[in-house]
This record gives structure tokens, sequence and C-alpha cells, in this order.
């Protein structure tokens, strides 16, 4: 039996108490928070300071988004199998190095656009290992019943975040160039390194040997989330989301700017708005989930979803349609975080301790996947139809989630489900060398009797 000093979670119930999370919480949101720095300030110096031309800037883009793609699934396998915080860390000071390479470069003269590409690459890479394992530490941390809270607190601090940094990359870059700013996401790194160096709460224990394949345990995580009706439902309504709004958001800027003529002030203030949006869906998100029921809250945000895409088309020029589209927009995002802390709350709540990082990796291999492709069929439908129609076809795309949640029980479920049993470890047949598959509970029969009672444990 686990003690309360070996495991604190166990004993705090208030997450502002808990130091833990309040550690973990705020070295995140520095994370997120030089992550947006990061992205405001790349372009500008390869637009600006390099030259760079259209297909240089697209392909700086695609490179920093390559990562995800590539390296989400080994990531999560490397994070179930090793320490976590470990992986963490040695993410933020890969991250931390590489970019303070560009302003000692800069300041030489020998800053070149092939080692912003290469920076590019080396960062998503170190950011995926360190996400990885961020989002899959989190239940170890607190108690199962303060996940869906934490996940609350999470996301709306991210947005909050996100926005703070793209603002704090515009004025470092005002101020300092874009070279220079790339310092703040170095600190916004090692202060992410300090505060999970400092995480007491002991991890999970690690029970399979660490001399297995990497791929095994990749396809274990892959055959763990297709196999839970439950996980493959959310991820898929995960990735099918991600493809809509990946269409929607490639177009979304040149839309507002040069067709409905929005000043770059109305734009940015649109924006702020939007991310106050998501900021409050994820803090009422348990809230409405505890009156209503997960699974109903999930289908109305996503069925609300489409339909705030309707003043994006028929907007005009003008004041008005600007403030329409700004709570559209705010409507949009809170949906979306309301969605996306539920949703990632059931998924951690009902994965055994051993399988967390792969299953988020499952997720976010598709996720990341899903909007590169999303990216180049925006660009094809937007040449070949136009801006308008192509948008069009993207808030249609986003009745695909919903259609996908409304054929599942999860529909139905009313509370937040049980913690999965602990997997008792039984002895290898005769002449096997590795463990057994961990398969979570899929009987149909048991599983609609308990949607019925109002939980899908």
């Amino acid at each position: 039996m686990t003690s309360c000093a070996e495991n604190p979670s166990i004993a705090v119930t208030s997450l502002w108490r808990h130091r833990d999370f309040r550690r973990y919480l705020t070295g995140q949101a520095a994370s997120v928070t030089g992550i947006s720095i990061t992205q405001m300030a790349l372009p500008v110096l390869a637009v600006l300071h390099l030259d760079a031309t259209t297909a240089q800037v697209a392909w700086l883009a695609f490179l920093g988004q390559l990562p995800p793609a590539l390296l989400a699934l080994h990531a999560g396998a490397l994070a179930d199998r090793h320490s976590k915080r470990r992986q963490m860390i040695l993410g933020d000071l890969v991250s931390a190095t590489v970019l303070a390479t560009v302003p000692v470069t800069a300041a030489l003269g020998t800053l070149t656009l092939t080692q912003l590409m290469i920076v590019a690459v080396v960062q998503g890479a170190a950011s995926v290992l360190h996400d990885a394992a961020a989002i899959s530490l989190l239940p170890s941390l607190v108690d199962r019943s303060l996940i869906q809270r934490s996940n609350s607190r999470v996301g709306a601090l991210f947005a909050v975040a996100a926005s703070a940094g793209s603002h704090l990359g515009a004025a470092l870059t005002a101020l300092l160039g874009p070279s220079r700013a790339l310092l703040g996401d170095v600190v916004t790194c090692l202060i992410s390194a300090v505060c999970t160096a400092r995480i007491q709460t002991t991890e999970p224990a690690r029970v399979r040997p660490e001399t297995r394949r990497l791929r095994n345990e990749i396809g274990e995580g892959l055959r763990y989330v297709r196999d839970d009706d439950r996980l493959w439902t959310l991820t898929l309504v995960n990735a099918t989301t991600a493809f809509g709004l990946g269409l929607l958001n490639t177009l979304w800027a040149l839309y507002l700017l040069r067709s409905l003529a929005m000043s770059a002030t109305a734009f940015g203030v649109v924006l702020g708005l939007g991310t106050l949006g998501a900021a409050a869906g994820a803090l009422t998100a348990p809230a409405l989930a505890r009156r209503y029921g997960p699974g109903p809250m999930m289908l109305a945000a996503l069925a609300v979803t489409p339909l705030t895409q309707l003043p994006l088309l028929l907007a005009a020029p003008g004041l008005g349609w600007e403030a329409t589209i700004s709570a559209a927009l705010f409507l949009q995002l809170a949906c979306a975080g309301a969605v996306g802390t539920t949703q990632r709350s059931i998924r951690q709540i009902v994965t055994e301790a051993g399988m967390q990082a792969r299953m988020q990796a499952v997720s976010t291999w598709m996720t990341s996947g899903a909007r590169p492709v999303a990216a180049l069929l925006a660009g094809a439908l937007g040449t070949w139809i136009g801006v308008r129609p192509a948008l069009t076809i993207g808030a249609l795309l986003l009745l695909i989630p919903l259609v996908v949640l409304a054929r599942s029980p999860i529909r139905e479920l009313r509370q937040m489900p049980d913690t999965p049993p602990a997997p008792v470890p039984s002895p290898p047949a005769a002449g096997a060398s590795t463990p057994a598959v961990p398969s979570p509970a899929r009987t149909d029969d048991a599983r609609h009797d308990r949607a019925r009672g109002g939980a899908i444990s």
C-alpha cells in the first residue's frame, strides 16, 4: 500500500494546496508561453532578416509541424518505459540549447535559413518528447477524482499562456529583435525544467522490461487504444476535429484580412477574445459535466461548433460583423476548451498507469498527421473553388466528430467513468518471451449495461 508520504496526491484534495501540481502547472505554463514566443519570432526572423521567400517560410512551418507526426508514438513509448520527469527535463534542455544557438550565430553574422530549419526540427522533436511525458504525468500527480478539475485548470491556463506568449514575443521582437526574442523561450524552458525537477510525487513503477523493442511497445499502444471503444471514439473525435479546424485555420486569417478587409488591430482583438473563450470553456467544463453529464455536454458542444462558422461565412466588411465574428470565435473556442478537457480527463481516467503516455501519443500522432493534410487540402480548395466555398467545406467537416460521438455509447455518459482496477500480473506461459499485451475490458454486454446505468467504465 502506498503511503501519503510516498505519494502526496493521495492526501491532498485541494489543487491549490497541492505543491507538486502547482509546480507542474507553473512549468507547463512557462513551456506554452515560450513556444508561443518562438512561433511569433521565428517567421519574423526568417522573413525580415534572412529574406526568406514564401516557399521557404512554408517549408519552415512544415518542418516545425513534422516531428509530432513522425515521433509522437516513439515519444509515448519512451515515456511509459522511462521516467516521465527526466524525459520532460531532457526535452526542455534540448530546446533551450538549440534555441540559444540562434541569437549567438545572429550576433556573429553567421545565421542562415538552413540553421533556422534545423532549429525548428530539433526544437519540435524536443517538444514532442516533453509533451508526451507531461500530459501522461498528470494522472500520477493527483488523485483520479481530481483529474477533470486538474485538466480544467491546465486547459484554461494554457489558453491564457499561449496568448500572453504571443504578445510577449511581439514585444520582445520589437525591443530586442527577433533573434534575441528567442532568449525568452530559452528562459521559459529552463523554468519548466526547474519546476519539473522539483516535483516530488513518486511515479508509478514500470513493470515492463526495458529490453523489449520500442516498436513492439508502440504497437501495443496502438492496439490498446483501438481495442477500447471509449479511447478509440475520443481519439477519432480529436483527429476529425483537428482536420476540420486545420482546413479552416489555414484560410481563416487570409479571409478576414483580405476578403473582409479587417485591420490587423481588429484581427488581434478577435484572436484575443477567442483565447478568453478557450479559457472559459476549460474552466466551466467540470460544472457542466456534473450538471448535464460529460457525454451530453460534449455532444452539445460538438453540435454548436459547426454553427459558430456561420457568421464567418455570411459576414461582410464592417464593425458589426467583426463583433459577431468575435463572439462566434469565443463560443467556438469555449466549446473546444470544454470538450478538450473533458475527453482528455476521460481517457486518462480509464487508461491504466503503464499505458498513459502511449495512449496520449496515439491521439497526438493522429491529430498531428491530420493538420498538414488539412492545410494542403485547404490550399488546393481555396485555389480551385475559392476561399469562401473552401471554408464552407471546412464547416461541414466539423459535423464528422459530432457523428462519431453520437454513434458511440459515450453520448449517454452521465458521470465520469470509474478508475480501472490495477492489473494483476500473471506468470507468462511456458516458453513465452514477452509479456501479454494489456487489454482494456471491452465486453459489449457489460459496457451496454454500464452505459444504461449512467457510466461507461
